[in-house]
């Protein structure tokens, strides 16, 4: 069984899964402490899939055709351009351009 952490009032015994300043129950402050619950056992199983070593001279290298957008840093950043089918995720710290970037490509 996994264990999970609960925090449990010392004056009522209320249970929580975060940590509160004030109990809800007997309104107590600063009474909640850690403590380790044994959770359910999971009903699911995670399959890992191993996965196999690949020599780099056993890598395909062809050439893929690439569709060039209108700015040349860009097209140096995505390894040529966009390939047809594939999905680019452009993120980065609000107000860096993102949107800005997009519409003018």
């Amino acid at each position: 069984m996994k264990q999970k952490v609960v925090f449990e009032c010392r004056e009522c015994g209320f249970k929580s899964p975060r940590w509160l300043g004030k109990c809800p129950n007997c309104e107590a402050w600063n009474s909640f402490d850690e403590a380790l619950e044994a959770g359910k056992a999971s009903k699911t199983r995670s399959v890992i899939k191993q996965a196999n070593a690949v020599p780099l001279k056993e890598i395909s290298t062809e050439k893929q055709y690439r569709i060039k957008t209108s700015i040349t840093e860009l097209d140096r950043v995505l390894g040529g351009g966009i390939i047809p089918g594939s999905l680019v995720l452009v993120g980065g710290d609000p107000g860096i351009g993102k949107s800005t970037l997009l519409l003018q490509m």
